[in-house]
């Protein structure tokens, strides 16, 4: 590491988190981001890493897209964030498309700044609807950091705060357990169910057959809401614009943010029903947001739509998902007793290790090598594998090569045997393109 940067993260640690700084560099990762490009990250001392990590899905279309930042450029001639109390063009223009987009019967959109404010919006527009106070959520968890966000999501950041839930307020349930969901729904006085249709900070573990399918079932049943929160598995990184529709399921409402912003400005939105934006109608001042839907937001946001409703962006994400998971595969089998799974839904992917950390030392392996992915926060043995859903073939090919090289390294690190690795300049034959669809 050079003086320059040595000296930079010493004030970072001075001025802006030491926590999160000084856990990097524990864990090997002394990373300060400088250029940024494409799918490419460099750090201020040059080294250049391909981007996996995306941050949850913010620069799914690469770092500074070239088209969201025309479009924002050119509405910069004419707009600024705007006044979130009158109509707006841009607001309600990025409505409409956000309507047309989602499923049938989700038509009023409301706007947040980010991922956590959005939550909050869809929860308390579930109580409202309701006149229900309980939310029924999932055990490891994530929805974010705000108030009702942090509630619903794992201990671990609710109870630094003193912002654990009341039993009365927030159930938590096991992920993919049928029964303890039915049991909880089924009890009748429930507001809402929250779930990512893929829980991310968790390491994307795939839901059983029916789960979600029946989850919807027992809401309607009890009038209970739904709410998909496709903060991370919406926008077409599941291979089609929303995970959920991938389920065959029609929530209450969809939570979209992160890549909504095309990474150049903040973003988020929940798209309603119209029994689940009732407050709209009641008292439209309900919830105000300053940044709320800002009008250059929703000028990069409108962007994103347009290129993620492309049916070439579809046709490259669905390539891409089945030719990486062929090349998985291979990698796969090159190191069958540290490498143990694949979830993948499209490019929601979760690489899973037979080691409590496996993914902890991976993350070093593959930042050594060139590559940034994180490791899942509530299951340390899954790394968050996300590409971009515009990678091309020869990007892929990089990719697959230098996770082999560090997955063959960390198992090294781990067991204390000579890493092997597996040069490829195409890859060899695996999974069907119904498996990964």
């Amino acid at each position: 590491m050079s003086k320059a940067k040595d000296d930079f993260i010493a004030k970072t640690v001075q001025y802006w988190n030491p926590g999160k700084t000084l856990e990097w560099q524990r864990v090997g990762v002394d990373l300060v981001i400088d250029k940024r490009e494409g799918y490419y990250l460099h750090d201020m001392d040059g080294k250049r890493l391909i981007n996996l990590h995306l941050n949850g899905g913010v620069y799914s279309l690469g770092h500074r897209n070239p088209e969201v930042i025309a479009a924002v450029k050119e509405g910069m001639d004419h707009f600024d964030i705007g006044n979130h109390h009158f109509p707006a063009l841009m607001r309600t223009k990025l409505a409409e498309m956000l309507a047309r987009h989602t499923p049938e019967g989700l038509q009023y959109t409301m706007y947040g700044s980010g991922g956590g404010e959005a939550i909050d919006i869809a929860l308390k527009s579930a109580r409202h609807a309701t006149k229900r106070r309980r939310i029924i959520c999932l055990e490891r968890c994530y929805h974010g950091h705000t108030g009702l966000a942090v509630k619903v999501g794992d201990d671990r950041f609710s109870k630094l705060f003193l912002s654990e839930a009341s039993e009365d307020e927030v159930t938590k349930v096991p992920f993919n357990d049928f029964d303890a969901m039915e049991r909880e729904i089924m009890k009748g006085d429930a507001a809402c169910v929250i779930i990512e249709s893929i829980p991310a900070t968790y390491g994307f573990p795939m839901p059983r057959e029916g789960y979600l399918k029946a989850i919807r079932e027992w809401c309607e049943k009890t009038g209970t809401l739904y709410i998909a929160d496709e903060v991370q598995t919406g926008l077409m990184r599941s291979g089609e614009m929303w995970c959920i529709d991938t389920y065959g399921v029609v929530p209450d409402m969809i939570v979209t943010g992160k890549g909504l912003s095309g990474g150049i400005y903040p973003i988020s939105a929940v798209i309603a029903n119209e029994r689940s934006a009732a407050w709209l109608h009641e008292d439209g001042w309900g919830h105000m947001s300053s940044f709320g839907g800002a009008e250059l937001g929703c000028i990069a946001a409108h962007k994103v739509m347009e290129i993620c409703a492309r049916p070439e962006t579809r046709s490259q994400c669905h390539y891409i998902a089945h030719y990486l998971r062929q090349g998985l595969n291979q990698i796969q089998a090159n190191h069958p007793d540290f490498f143990v799974g694949i979830r993948q839904r499209g490019l929601i992917m979760g690489l899973e290790f037979d080691h409590p950390e496996g993914a902890v030392h991976v993350m070093r392996t593959l930042y050594r090598n060139g590559i940034w992915a994180i490791y899942s926060a509530l299951d340390p043995r899954a790394l968050q594998f996300k590409p971009g859903l515009l990678c091309d073939r020869e990007l892929c090919d990089e990719i697959l090569n230098r996770t082999d090289t560090a997955i063959g390294q960390a198992r090294a690190e781990i067991h204390g045997t000579r890493a092997r690795t597996t040069i490829r300049s195409g890859v060899a034959a695996g999974a069907s393109a119904a498996e990964v669809a």
